[in-house]
């Protein structure tokens, strides 16, 4: 993969009061971000579409969306925002706590996450549904027999949750070195989703824009000229 493809990476869209890990973005932000994506002829897609066009030499005007964790807001206040506009997204659950909430954050917000009724819902109204681990581990800190179980247990959960393949995968807190990216790879996902350039960036370590309550227009600009003089995109 000689470019790599633009996608932002969005974890919650909900109201709040505290933010700590900074991983919320308003309603209202999220509302005129989109807007702002649209005003520039961007269509957010999920990565599976996005990947597809990449391969494809189509997708010029096509930006990924990313969600990572599987809230429940990605239901209620995500998904219909999007499908207003005619996008589409990738929500990346962690499969172990579906219906639970966020017990990694154990010192932030308690936030609860899409039960299996939810994930499936999001399936079904055009969303991408991949795997963010089983239990939202570091995968750089596991042996290779939790490693495995890790990567593995996530898609065959899902995938029988949905009836359909699971292809994607994303990287907790984006740790990723070369023995995780390999298993990724090994376990017969399609792609997987990191956060920051490096040595490994590629279709296994996509390097993904971290998007915010601060993000307006300018910065939402300016982030993605920093992609494009980057990679060429």
């Amino acid at each position: 993969m000689t470019t790599m493809p633009y996608v932002l990476m969005y974890h919650s869209v909900d109201k709040y009061d505290s933010d700590p890990f900074q991983i919320t973005v308003s309603p209202d932000r999220f509302d005129r971000q989109l807007r702002w994506l649209a005003r520039c002829g961007l269509t957010g897609v999920s990565m599976r579409e996005l990947l597809r066009a990449h391969a494809e030499g189509k997708a010029g005007r096509l930006v990924g969306l990313t969600f990572d964790d599987g809230y429940a807001d990605f239901l209620g206040e995500v998904v219909p925002a999007l499908l207003e506009r005619g996008f589409t997204a990738t929500v990346f659950v962690v499969s172990d706590l579906i219906g639970e909430h966020n017990a990694w954050d154990a010192t932030g917000p308690r936030k609860p996450l899409m039960d299996a009724d939810g994930v499936r819902r999001a399936a079904r109204q055009g969303m991408e549904v991949g795997s963010h681990s089983a239990g939202h581990r570091s995968l750089t800190g596991l042996s290779e027999a939790e490693l495995w179980h890790e990567v593995t247990a996530g898609k065959a959960a899902l995938e029988n949750l949905l009836g359909e393949p699971v292809t994607g995968y994303c990287y907790p807190y984006g740790h990723a070195g070369a023995r995780e990216v390999d298993a990724v790879r090994r376990a017969g996902y399609g792609y997987g989703c990191a956060i920051w350039k490096s040595e490994l960036s590629g279709r296994y370590a996509l390097p993904r824009t971290y998007v915010g309550e601060r993000d307006g227009a300018l910065r939402l600009r300016a982030k993605r000229v920093r992609h494009q003089v980057r990679w060429g995109w």
